[in-house]
């Protein structure tokens, strides 16, 4: 079954006329004799949009209950039911009420078109889902209903339906969109006049834009090569050169004389990267391109003007703007140039502007050497082998009595030629081609000792050895040259892939970065400098390598622009065009680096402020509830005892006074969790490490707990630790405390010690009720009390205290789950350095 086509009226704002539109299509259709039903028009109340619903076919809503009340939604069933040709259905973007059949009401028009019935609808700019920010920021009403973009994109046809603001607004005031109760409302907000032209412009620039994709694909489908100038759009080609900023400027001015004017400005590079433009000019220019509203593009070629000329056929443009080419009047005998060149391929549909600039005539550098590219050491080998070697080989052959022969002799020629290509490339391989050819007409073509030859056979031998030794050459040299590339690309492939990785993964530093770059480059020193602005000095964010690193871009040896206020700078020697592909890479990812550091930095700033806050709260907390209530009872009893109204009996004073002494005791504990947690939060803990034996420590820990609620199992043989005695005691102290407020009536806590390895570990185990795993983190953050409802007293600070110690004596602390219920914490510290645990002896079936 064939999809039903889908056709939308598009508004730039309600009450365009986009329903009435949509209704008189229909109209006209059913006159035609299409079979068309309405399956959903909202006529908001506008009695003409309402008179036109007569005449056709309406498909009885469905009626669906949500909070009590009633609405009606489109009967997707029903019109499949009914199967017509056409179907209309306002308001594409609608959300329907929950227990429809699809969410949005676009879903439902999706389900129609499948079903091969055409669909006409309706849909607002504001509405579509790419624009929703954009109209946010005029209207500053954020659309709540939207439409996925794609979905309007694919429609058959889009027609716009305009009306001037002025216009819209003479129809709101005369009531014929809203009620007149909102008439003065909906004028002075969403319907001023400044919102209707930006969403007017909105809706043309996107219909606008739908036109062109339409016409490239015409054109790719009927393969139309030739432009056609719908539209001005200007091409500009960039050299990389100073001059390109007064041809970017001078392709806005004609891009203003016509209505859409649009600048596209095109850098081109050999995909060789022989030459190469500055990549700091280049970024100006790109930068100078968006100011302007145009776009910048950076294409590979070979043959400049033939890809130059492509690229702007292939954007259908109507003109090219060129500078006037730099040469120098001699410079001309390497070829016309590229304005020249293009001009006279452009055709008759295409207009090239060549610009004139200060650069022009100045000079520019020769074309590169393809042998630049070699190592020097590999030329100057080269070099010998197409020269040198042929005069040694015929010193050897004219002083050796054996006779090899002409064709023997062209062989001994033509290898040497072959060296020369692999080491030196085609030059030296050209020489010695020609050099060789001389050797052998002179000493080994009869006649000997002179240019001529006697036997015509041999004119084809020497003839011959020269097109193959020039053949052979240049095969060799390219063979040499693209493994060269392609080994090279390999090598950039990989450096750029570990870079990403490394960067995404965040396992790169800054400084890490910027060691790999000098490395990799082989520089003395690499920097990464920054400025506020264009007026700022320039300030080094971080530097690696012996040497200082320099104040400017300027100074150093080698920049690469990052944007406009941060370049990487190198020092120790120039790099080649083709190594500036790689160092850009590295610099945007230092670019990226740098952000990342700071943003972490200042998460890490908010997430202490945002720590201190909640421990500023719950301070507050604590100091309003669990502090005052043991001062309340101290208060009390104090003034029970002073009281002249009541004689109190030797047993009630000494209650009162044990009451003060509790109340005070709970204050001194309470007080010192406070302070030791205002320490560890604030890192002024400093622990004074020294070797000691658990069992000096762990029982004095014990003391502020009742005799038989613990018991105690710490093997004499255990090594000893380096830990701060003192922290460590408050630590297991914090611990079981806490074990024992939670540990049922009658069962002891068990505190066992073993050694691990180099570590020692302190478990104290309870038979409570245990936590969950998701909060076995949470309870160690200070102020949490799990479930909010512990048994005796505390504010939630002894197992964050703990933590904290712990992790200043260099140990850990975990929650676990004790075996048959309860939870145990672990404690680790550092054994003392020389005491560790000796091997156990293990039976002899373990060890085989």
């Amino acid at each position: 079954m064939a999809r039903g086509k889908l056709r939308i009226y598009l508004g730039a704002a309600p009450g365009v006329g986009k329903t009435y539109a949509m209704l008189s299509e229909a109209h006209r259709r059913v006159e035609r004799g299409t079979d068309c039903v309405v399956a959903f028009v909202e006529h908001h109340g506008r009695p003409r949009t309402e008179v036109m619903l007569h005449g056709l076919e309406q498909i009885q809503r469905r009626e669906l209950e949500y909070r009590d009340t009633v609405f009606t939604e489109m009967d997707v069933d029903a019109v499949l039911e009914r199967k017509p040709a056409v179907v209309l259905v306002d308001e594409l973007a609608h959300t329907n009420v929950p227990g429809s059949r699809n969410t949005k009401r676009w879903q439902d028009v999706e389900e129609l078109l499948e079903a091969g019935i055409t669909v006409i609808s309706t849909v607002n700019i504001q509405h579509l889902e790419s624009l929703g920010d954009v109209v946010e920021s005029i209207t500053g009403v954020r659309q709540k209903e939207t439409v996925p973009d794609e979905v309007v994109r694919r429609a058959d046809q889009i027609e716009l339906v305009d009306m001037s603001p002025h216009a819209l607004r003479r129809r709101m005031a005369h009531g014929n969109i809203y009620k007149p109760d909102k008439v003065d409302a909906s004028l002075s907000n969403y319907f001023r006049l400044g919102n209707l032209t930006a969403l007017r412009e909105l809706a043309l620039l996107w219909v606008a834009d739908r036109v062109d994709e339409y016409l490239q694909e015409y054109r790719s489908e009927h393969r139309v090569s030739k432009i056609w100038g719908s539209r001005e759009r200007i091409v500009v080609g960039l050299t990389g050169g100073p001059e390109g900023r007064t041809l970017i400027r001078r392709a806005a001015r004609l891009a203003e004389k016509g209505a859409g004017g649009e600048v596209l400005a095109v850098y081109i590079a050999r995909s060789d990267g022989l030459t190469s433009g500055s990549p700091k000019e280049l970024a100006v220019q790109r930068t100078l391109v968006e100011e302007l509203g145009g776009t910048f593009h950076h294409v590979l070629g070979e043959d400049i003007p033939s890809a130059l000329l492509e690229f702007a056929r292939g954007v259908n443009a109507t003109q090219i703007v060129v500078g006037t080419s730099r040469r120098k009047a001699w410079q001309y005998i390497f070829g016309p140039g590229v304005g020249a060149t293009v001009a006279v391929d452009s055709g008759p549909d295409l207009d090239v502007h060549i610009v004139t600039h200060e650069e022009a005539a100045k000079g520019r550098g020769l074309p590169v050497a393809r042998g630049a590219r070699l190592e020097r050491s590999r030329v100057i080998w080269g070099w010998l082998a197409g020269v040198v070697g042929p005069a040694l080989l015929t010193l050897l052959l004219t002083h050796v009595d054996v006779h090899l022969g002409l064709a023997n002799d062209v062989l001994l020629f033509l290898t040497l030629t072959v060296a020369a290509a692999l080491l030196g490339g085609l030059l030296p391989a050209l020489a010695s081609a020609a050099f060789g050819s001389v050797l052998l007409n002179w000493f080994f073509t009869p006649p000997v000792d002179r240019l001529t030859i006697a036997d015509p056979k041999n004119i084809v031998a020497l003839v011959v050895f020269l097109l193959v030794a020039v053949s052979v050459a240049s095969v060799v040299d390219l063979a040499a040259r693209r493994t060269h590339q392609a080994a090279r690309l390999r090598a950039e492939s990989e450096i750029l892939s570990f870079l990403a990785g490394s960067v995404l993964r965040g396992e790169t530093t800054l400084d890490a970065l910027l060691e790999r770059v000098r490395e990799t480059f082989a520089m003395d020193g690499v920097a990464l400098l920054e400025r506020e602005s264009e007026t700022d000095p320039w300030t080094c964010t971080g530097s690696v390598g012996d040497v200082s690193p320099p104040a400017r871009p300027e100074d150093a040896d080698v920049d690469m622009p990052v944007g406009d206020h941060m370049a990487l700078a190198l020092s120790g020697r120039v790099l080649p065009a083709e190594d500036r592909r790689v160092l850009a890479a590295f610099a945007a990812q230092a670019a990226v680096v740098l952000d990342r550091q700071r943003l972490q930095s200042q998460a890490e700033h908010a997430r202490k402020l945002a720590e201190g806050n909640r421990i500023r709260t719950a301070l507050l907390a604590a100091v309003s509830h669990d502090l005052r209530t043991p001062l309340a009872g101290i208060k009390a009893s104090v003034t029970s005892l002073r009281s002249d109204d009541v004689e109190w009996s030797d047993e009630d004073q000494a209650e009162l006074l044990a009451g003060i002494e509790e109340g005070a005791d709970r204050l001194d504990h309470l007080i010192g969790n406070l302070l030791d947690m205002s320490r560890v939060q604030t890192g002024t803990v400093r622990p004074l490490i020294r070797e000691i034996d658990l069992d000096e420590v762990v029982p004095m820990a014990l003391v502020g707990v009742p005799e038989d609620s613990v018991v105690l199992d710490i093997p004499e043989d255990l090594p000893m630790v380096a830990v701060d005695p003192g922290l460590l005691e408050r630590s297991v102290a914090n611990i079981v405390e806490n074990a024992v407020k939670y540990n049922p009536d009658g069962e002891p806590v068990l505190v066992s010690a073993s050694a691990l390895g180099d570590r020692v570990e302190i478990r104290v185990a309870d038979r409570g009720p245990g936590v969950p795993d998701e909060a076995k983190d949470r309870i160690f953050e200070p102020f949490q009390r799990y479930g909010d409802a512990p048994r005796g007293t505390g504010v939630g600070l002894g197992l964050a205290v703990a933590r904290g110690f712990a992790e200043e004596n260099g140990g850990t602390l975990d929650a676990e789950d004790t075996p048959g219920g309860g939870m145990t914490m672990v404690l680790t510290v550092p054994t003392a350095a020389g005491h560790l645990p000796a091997p156990p002896d293990l039976p002899a079936a373990v060890t085989s």
